[in-house]
């Protein structure tokens, strides 16, 4: 962990991750509407399941700004705050269904998979390694050798 803690610009991260996300709610909306049976067209990516579109830019910008937040506030980089944004992105999810035991459970549950994810280092690769590259390469089968054996005369 760096000594040093710099500071996260949330309304720059939420911006970005608010624009990724809806173009892929874009595609998504896409998908909804050419797999669908209605007579809007083109137009219904945006009449008809647009809505989509902005919920996606939604989740994903209350993922960057709450995490960003919770960053700068505790002036840490850990788990934690991935966790924090994912839970506010899975409450978010739950207010659109609008049941409160819905956006809770689905705080918890993307709080808690995204904050292990982030323990382990799989979302951004940077957490600590569990084995040395030593360690790895003692563990790994050996490649097997298969040139043709050489003949002496």
């Amino acid at each position: 962990m760096p000594d040093s803690f710099e500071p996260k610009p949330a309304l720059n991260n939420a911006t970005k991750l608010g624009l990724q996300a809806g173009s892929l709610g874009l595609v998504y909306s896409t998908l909804q509407n050419a797999l669908g049976q209605h007579s809007a067209g083109a137009a219904g990516v945006f009449t008809r399941t647009g809505g989509t579109i902005t919920f996606f830019a939604a989740m994903g910008a209350a993922f960057a700004f709450t995490e960003a937040t919770v960053a700068n506030l505790r002036q840490t980089e850990d788990p934690l705050n991935g966790a924090a944004g994912a839970c506010a992105a899975g409450f978010l999810a739950g207010i659109r269904a609008r049941s409160l035991p819905v956006a809770i459970g689905g705080c918890a549950f993307l709080g808690t998979t995204v904050g292990i994810f982030d323990r382990v280092g799989a979302f951004t690769g940077t957490g600590e390694k569990i084995l040395s590259d030593e360690q790895r390469n003692k563990f790994l089968k050996r490649p097997l050798d298969l040139s043709p054996p050489s003949q002496s005369s």
